[in-house]
Order: C-alpha cells, then sequence, then structure tokens
C-alpha cells in the first residue's frame, strides 16, 4: 500500500475513529484529542502496519491502547502512597494549614460547641476526628461498637444543630 492510499483509508476512518473514542472518554475534547494522537501514532509507525490486513482494526486497536495507557498514566499521577498505620491519611485532602481566614471563626465555634458535649458523646467523637477507627474507640471506652456508633451519630446531630447558622446559605 503506498503512503498516499494510507492517508487516505486513515482519514476514511476519522468518523468512526471519533465516535469509538467518544464512547471511551465520554468528552468530546478528549475524544478529538485520542484520535489525534492515534493519527500521529499511525503515521509514525505505518511501516509496522502490513499490507492486506485490517487497517481499521489496526487503528481501533492503537487508539484503545493509547487511550488504556492514558488512563493508566492519569490513575498513576492521581495515587497517593500512605506508609502510616491503617492509612488514615490516605484520603485527607486538607488539613488546618489550609483552612481560608474567613473560616478561623466557625473552627472556633465548633471546637466550643465541640467540648460542651457531655464526655460520653464529646470523647468518642474527638477519637473518630482524630483518626480513630470505630471498633478502635469501641475497645478503649469498653463500649459495644452499635452504642459508640450512635453516641457519635448523635454528636454530629448536635453539633450540627448548634451551628446552623453558620450553613451557608443562612444569613
Amino acid at each position: 500500500m503506498t503512503l498516499i492510499e494510507f492517508n487516505h483509508q486513515l482519514v476514511n476512518l476519522e468518523k468512526n475513529l471519533k465516535r469509538f473514542a467518544y464512547s471511551l472518554t465520554a468528552n468530546q475534547e478528549d475524544s478529538r484529542d485520542l484520535v489525534q494522537e492515534t493519527f500521529l501514532k499511525a503515521l509514525t509507525y505505518r511501516e509496522q502496519f502490513r499490507d492486506h490486513s485490517n487497517l481499521k482494526a489496526w487503528t481501533y486497536t492503537i487508539l484503545k491502547n493509547t487511550f488504556i495507557n492514558n488512563y493508566r498514566k492519569s490513575v498513576k499521577q492521581n495515587t497517593i502512597f500512605d506508609n502510616t498505620e491503617d492509612f488514615y491519611f490516605l484520603n485527607k485532602t486538607e488539613g488546618p494549614a489550609t483552612l481560608k481566614p474567613d473560616a478561623a471563626i466557625p473552627v472556633k465555634e465548633i471546637n466550643k460547641e465541640v467540648q460542651s458535649l457531655e464526655d460520653e458523646f464529646r470523647i468518642p467523637f474527638e477519637m473518630h476526628m482524630s483518626g480513630y477507627k470505630y471498633k478502635e474507640i469501641a475497645e478503649k471506652m469498653n463500649l459495644n461498637i452499635g452504642t459508640m456508633k450512635s453516641r457519635i451519630f448523635f454528636s454530629r446531630k448536635k453539633l450540627m444543630k448548634a451551628l446552623e447558622e453558620y450553613e451557608p446559605g443562612k444569613s
């Protein structure tokens, strides 16, 4: 197959490739980028294409493999490695250092309300917020796990009620 025939057949596949790319990405811009990357790879590695074989299948394979490789690369870039016990920090995205200045007053109020809770509610709640697992809290406090979970639940409810004036959209 000559270079001109190859290019012509490749261009004729564009509509189908865009459709297939969109089915993988579910995003118009990403699908266009994927097709463009597929064309670039197909033209770059044209010598590897065997005459009398299926050009459509070959380009679809390039597109699919490119999508998979890009996906794997993006997953690796977003992976957080956590070596702490029980993987506590794995999903923790923010800490006190990331608080905005306008959030300082509500934090003080939250702490004040937490301290006003009865010890039987405050202690399990604080332990949970410090990263202890439900099972650990129940063992340390010598409680049934269901009792401990309900205390944390009721602590949250009490705090939400006490702090409802800070709820976004309320004035």
